[in-house]
């Protein structure tokens, strides 16, 4: 809940129609500030301890990221809104366990990073560094508003074998309407807000906002894809896995899950164990290079 919501939904309500280019900012500037900054949980400290700790700055923000393990078979774990690396940590130490390498970060206004405020294209950019310093991942295991944006990345040149969604967002109406909703904005005011986007954030990107939803040019992420959703998820509805699934077609499975919500899906064994499973899996090719070299066959 936005604190302050009726005067500022009168406010910006008010000015849309009369200065819709200071509401469209204003409205923005909100609409990229996330409802607070979680903090780190005492089980979530030694693993964090535990990370090689780097910066990177993205539009003049600094960028905390973590890796842990040798550098070898990466995975990348992208955190939802209003959360932080350390809340995947589950599958951390599972990926550390299997001999994987994950990495990680705080997006700008989450966790240890610096900043009010992040969006899509943020992540976006951060992934991006992160792929040209780690190189293709193994895997992408993202949560929530992280899923949608990684699914963005992964459309414009970052590269993995496979991905796994957990509470995912799917449609980036979704967030674009839960914002109007939660503030009772009018529809001058998104439509200043969408032109303060296209103009300040993504000059010469046409065609933005249909790239920004995860269902666009599903062919191009070219990865198997596993998605966990709790059928009492209170934040995102089940339909936008189901939605997601059917983007992504044959390549795409579905697992439903109860009394997880959004949040302790993240934590639940059984999730995290099938899910780095999945994760960790050797891909067609490389099983049947093994069985040709011997591998795993019963010794003579």
């Amino acid at each position: 809940m936005y604190p302050m919501a009726p005067l500022i939904r009168t406010a910006l309500n008010t000015a849309a129609r009369l200065a819709p280019g200071p509401a469209g900012r204003w409205a923005f500037h909100l609409f990229v500030r996330p409802l607070g900054r979680a903090r780190l949980r005492s089980g979530e400290a030694a693993l964090l301890a535990s990370a090689r700790t780097d910066r990177l700055r993205v539009r003049g923000k600094e960028v905390v990221t973590y890796a842990w393990g040798d550098g070898r078979r990466p995975v990348l774990l992208v955190h939802g809104w209003s959360s932080r690396a350390s809340r995947l940590g589950a599958f951390a130490e599972e990926l550390l366990a299997r001999g994987y390498s994950p990495v990680a970060f705080d997006a700008p206004g989450h966790g240890d990073s610096s900043g009010r405020a992040s969006n899509i294209v943020e992540y976006r950019e951060i992934i991006r560094e992160l792929h040209a310093r780690h190189g293709d991942f193994e895997a992408v295991v993202a949560h929530s508003f992280g899923v949608l944006a990684a699914l963005f990345a992964l459309r414009d040149g970052v590269r993995t074998s496979r991905f796994v969604g957990l509470g995912g967002v799917g449609s980036f109406d979704l967030v674009l309407a839960g914002f109007q909703a939660g503030l009772g904005l009018d529809d001058r005011v998104m439509r200043a807000m969408r032109a303060h986007v296209e103009r300040r954030l993504v000059p010469g990107e046409p065609g933005v906002w249909e790239r920004f939803g995860a269902d666009h040019a599903p062919d191009e992420l070219g990865a198997p894809v596993l998605l966990f959703h709790d059928e009492d998820d209170d934040v995102v509805p089940l339909a936008q896995a189901r939605f997601l699934a059917g983007a992504h077609g044959a390549r795409a499975r579905l697992v439903v899950t109860r009394g997880l919500g959004h949040r302790r899906i993240l934590t639940d064994p059984d999730v995290v164990a099938e899910a780095v499973e999945f994760a960790t899996a050797a891909a067609p090719e490389e099983r049947a290079a093994g069985a040709r070299e011997g591998v795993g066959s019963p010794a003579s």
